[in-house]
């Protein structure tokens, strides 16, 4: 479908919604986090040794080969990016320039070609302004999630790259990425699981990763967690992250966040980091050992989905000790300071003196 022909549709659509009252069936301030239709999707397809251009599709399905290399050697590499309806009627993207960098660096770690970021940020702005009637409004707190995937399509019985690719985003209106928002926490430590290997492929945002924090995922989650708290994979002895969420600790007037070879590089965090020089902080990014726990004043998880969630407490049940962070429930001074004027910014409440955001006209 070409743009024109979108634009016919996406018309129809919106008069056959609002003819009917459709629209009024989405209850903005109470969306979960998870998937819903909308109405378009953009794609590219790699073959012969080249992207070719981005088309406008109104379909939910892929046509796949049974042998296509992402269903048997996990080649495919995915982002998670957001928009935002602003007070003032604008839509904004948050640093989608950092998101197909860090895809370009999932391409690298498993064979795939780079999807370059110019068509990258093409892509996402047509998306969002196809569907931007599912961008929830203002006043909900809820935004535009934004997915972007490539996938290895041509048929592979061996352990190689494949010869073709599908590049693909998908968007849908999501709400906090745990119930309640932006309130602490527990997360728990077990040794019995690791999320990625010291040396492999934890730096690269790819589904293997996610596949391999399930059952963790679930055993923390029936002990009555937000999620399980990874330590190091090679000695146990560090800090490295909370399920699927980078982790930061504050303490004199410090912002502590580990480095490691096995940690998904965060957006947020790196906005994070940023934005607590921008506001006086220091920042360091360092081994973290898991006894400096005790010594930090707050602590939280942060990531796109959930932004920063703040962590009440870590139980470390293989050694019967809690970590707490927090004596009544309530999120940290630091914690709370850093969530708002990173959400100040998205929404354009607060000035961008970064550049991070993109403004679709």
């Amino acid at each position: 479908m070409d743009c024109k022909n979108a634009s016919k549709w996406r018309f129809f659509t919106t008069f056959v919604r609002n003819f009917f009252g459709l629209m009024k069936e989405i209850d903005w301030s109470n969306l979960g986090f998870g998937y819903m239709p909308t109405d378009f999707n953009i794609r590219c397809h790699y073959k012969n040794g080249q992207w070719g251009e981005l088309e406008t599709s109104d379909s939910e399905m892929i046509p796949m080969h049974m042998a296509a290399s992402c269903l048997h050697y996990s080649q495919e590499a995915f982002e998670g990016l957001k928009a935002f309806m602003g007070k003032d009627g604008k839509i904004r993207i948050f640093r989608m320039d950092e998101n197909a960098k860090r895809m370009q660096a999932s391409c690298d770690g498993i064979l795939m070609p780079r999807f370059p970021v110019e068509k990258f940020t093409e892509a996402v702005k047509k998306v969002v302004e196809l569907n931007k009637h599912f961008v929830p409004p203002y006043e909900s707190g809820a935004s535009l999630y934004i997915r972007p995937l490539i996938i290895g399509t041509s048929p592979q019985i061996g352990v190689a790259p494949a010869k073709e690719y599908l590049f693909i985003v998908l968007v849908m209106p999501v709400g906090p990425y745990f119930k309640g928002g932006f309130q602490t926490t527990p997360f728990c430590i077990l040794r019995e699981y690791d999320r990625a290997a010291p040396l492999g492929t934890g730096i690269y945002k790819i589904g293997g990763n996610y596949a391999a924090s399930l059952v963790a995922g679930k055993r923390a989650h029936d002990l009555g967690y937000s999620n399980i708290f990874y330590l190091d994979p090679k000695e146990k002895k560090y800090i490295d992250e909370c399920g699927a969420a980078n982790f930061f600790g504050i303490k004199n007037n410090t912002y502590i966040t580990p480095k490691s070879t096995s940690i998904l590089p965060s957006i947020t965090n790196k906005s994070l980091m940023q934005l607590a020089e921008h506001l006086g902080l220091k920042v360091e990014r360092r081994e973290v050992p898991v006894e400096e726990l005790a010594t930090f004043e707050e602590a939280g998880a942060c990531g796109t989905a959930a932004v920063i969630s703040p962590i009440e407490r870590i139980d470390d049940l293989d050694k019967n000790i809690t970590y707490r962070f927090s004596k009544d429930g309530k999120p940290g001074a630091v914690c709370t300071k850093l969530y708002e004027q990173l959400r100040g910014i998205q929404y354009g409440d607060i000035a961008d003196p970064f550049g991070w955001v993109t403004i679709v006209e």
